[in-house]
């Protein structure tokens, strides 16, 4: 990468709600990187419905990482968390960071201790993110637990533009992982909860995408 150019970081977004956070996380922790972001709105309705990922779906997701390297990318950064098994045949595939949405997170949240929860609201993201739970812990070589509370209606009340609403929904969620060591927020979208569900836990809150940012730019700059 070249040091004449800011970093080019391409998001592969599959729900419109998962753009503002990411968004407002580079803003604050990394403002001077370059970002383009790739939309395709069809990825999570289609993901929907089916229990499984299918082949169809992760040679989309796997098109998407090799259009971020025709446009230049540095590193790859995917926001959903329902196609974490197709992300890592991306990663795999090519030869830049490729990151999925959850596991700098998940890091995080192994540092922070061994008692860990987390707040979902999208179904079919639930299984893969637990099973990348587990394989980071195997990773860094640490037992925990996870408890996953799954607060669909949450998302439903996001999707139809009341934010307060999906803010409070998981709050009310959250005040049963209290004994935790840290409260995860699950997804790019769910991040927009962190003051609400800060206010009624006395653990650290933590969401992807002020870790994935982090994350990327350490990575990158140790690369240059």
């Amino acid at each position: 990468m070249s040091e004449a150019r800011p970093p080019r970081i391409v998001l592969v977004h599959a729900v419109t709600v998962a753009v503002d956070p990411i968004r407002e996380a580079f803003d604050r922790l990394w403002p001077e990187a370059e970002r383009i972001n790739l939309l395709d709105d069809s990825l999570s309705p289609d993901r929907a419905k089916d229990t499984d990922l299918t082949n169809s779906l992760s040679t989309r997701i796997g098109a998407l990482g090799d259009y971020a390297v025709l446009v230049g990318a540095d590193a790859l950064l995917y926001t959903c968390s329902a196609f974490g098994p197709a992300i890592e045949a991306v990663a795999r595939r090519l030869a830049i960071p490729v990151l999925k949405p959850n596991e700098a997170m998940f890091a995080a949240a192994l540092r922070a201790g061994r008692s860990l929860g987390m707040l979902a609201t999208f179904a079919p993201s639930v299984a893969s993110m637990e099973a990348e739970f587990e394989e980071e812990q195997r990773r860094l070589g640490v037992d925990a637990s996870l408890r996953t509370l799954l607060v669909e209606e949450a998302m439903a009340a996001l999707k139809a533009g009341d934010t307060e609403a999906h803010n409070r929904l998981l709050a009310a969620q959250a005040e049963a992982l209290g004994g935790c060591d840290a409260v995860m927020l699950a997804h790019f979208s769910t991040s927009r909860a962190r003051e609400a569900v800060a206010a009624v836990v006395p653990c650290p809150v933590l969401t992807s995408p002020d870790a994935a940012v982090l994350a990327l730019r350490q990575q990158l700059r140790l690369s240059l």
